[in-house]
């Protein structure tokens, strides 16, 4: 989610060992948050192969990368061509200044401006929809701004009246943010709908975490049953609180150094188990550090994800090129970017 954890403190010009402390056993990237260092990011611009208007197509798969823009049906278009797609997980900027951040690499603008960005990539992702699909979008709320985007962007919701609102899922952080004064905020709220009917697997649904309790009682067939009787599964299923996923991702090999809140790839996975099928076209329109496209590689599904940033655009790109040849989802400490000096690039997690 993009708008957890503590502000982040940077230093400079430190030896790091190799599995990513400082020498003083603390945690470390090679990273900073490309979000927050605009120096740092224009540094990395030479090394994008992609220009704004430019796709890249993969000769492995057929998935595709683009540097566009989710707001202009034209570039909307362009990677998406004639085809249509039955599932669209999507996670846009928040729109909430994080840690008391505010740089002019931070999306921040007005709540008005921000819901006529939001009308418009919400208008193109309906065009380009199978006449049954899945549409997800991961969306923040600020309790220190009247729980701004998400009680807004909800309302916003309710004119496109092709999709039906089917659920709110949250997802539980091991780590959060908040103060002293209030409960730690460790939620992350996905927003689920649906146009037409689509498939549902149920089966995708089911948790690693095993049932334990009795109950649940009720009349079947003239007997009286409890819920492990009843249950076609001895574990759990996830619902719509999803707590099986608490990831601190510096620790794994799915982290994306420079990337923050990226979402975490079971969590994606999941999600294209329970509403596609191999082979099946996904989109993204907010590629990020590319864990859609990771999820649907794994997957055997074919992926079209786009960023307005060619830095993530080619973050991206450069992940899936990785796995292939590391087998390994992130860098964990390493940095995506080795062109660039590793100590003027950490970040310290403090």
């Amino acid at each position: 989610m993009r708008n957890t954890t503590r502000a982040l403190g940077l230093f400079e010009n430190e030896d790091f060992d190799r599995e990513g402390e400082d020498g003083k056993g603390r945690s470390c990237e090679r990273l900073q948050r490309l979000d927050l260092h605009g120096a740092l990011r224009e540094r990395i611009l030479p090394y994008c192969r992609l220009k704004y208007g430019e796709i890249w197509e993969d000769q492995v798969h057929g998935h595709r990368v683009g540097v566009l823009d989710a707001t202009k049906l034209e570039d909307v278009d362009k990677i998406v061509g004639d085809t249509k797609t039955t599932l669209l997980i999507n996670d846009p900027p928040y729109n909430i200044a994080v840690g008391n951040a505010n740089t002019d690499n931070l999306f921040h603008i007005s709540l008005q401006d921000y819901l006529e960005f939001s009308e418009k990539w919400v208008r193109n992702a309906i065009a380009v929809m199978n006449k049954d699909a899945h549409f997800y979008v991961w969306l923040g709320a600020d309790y220190r701004n009247d729980f701004q985007p998400l009680a807004d962007f909800i309302v916003l919701m309710r004119q496109f009246k092709e999709l039906k609102s089917k659920s709110l899922i949250t997802l539980r952080n091991q780590r959060g943010y908040g103060t002293q004064r209030n409960w730690m905020w460790v939620r992350q709220e996905l927003l689920y709908y649906v146009r037409g009917t689509p498939i549902f697997n149920v089966e995708a649904e089911y948790t690693d975490i095993p049932k334990i309790l009795r109950g649940y009682y009720k009349v079947v067939n003239g007997m009286i049953t409890e819920n492990l009787e009843r249950s076609k599964s001895k574990y759990i299923r996830a619902g719509n609180v999803w707590v099986d996923i608490q990831q601190v991702f510096y620790r794994m090999d799915e982290n994306v150094p420079g990337c923050y809140a990226q979402k975490p790839l079971k969590a994606i996975q999941r999600l294209i188990l329970s509403g596609s099928s191999e082979g099946d076209l996904m989109l993204d329109f907010f590629a990020h550090s590319g864990t859609t496209l990771i999820a649907g590689e794994i997957l055997k599904r074919k992926v079209y994800t786009f960023d307005v940033d060619p830095v993530f655009a080619e973050i991206t790109i450069r992940r899936l090129e990785h796995i292939r040849k590391t087998g390994k989802t992130g860098w964990q400490w390493r940095s995506p970017f080795p062109e660039i000096d590793e100590h003027t690039g950490t970040t310290r997690w403090i």
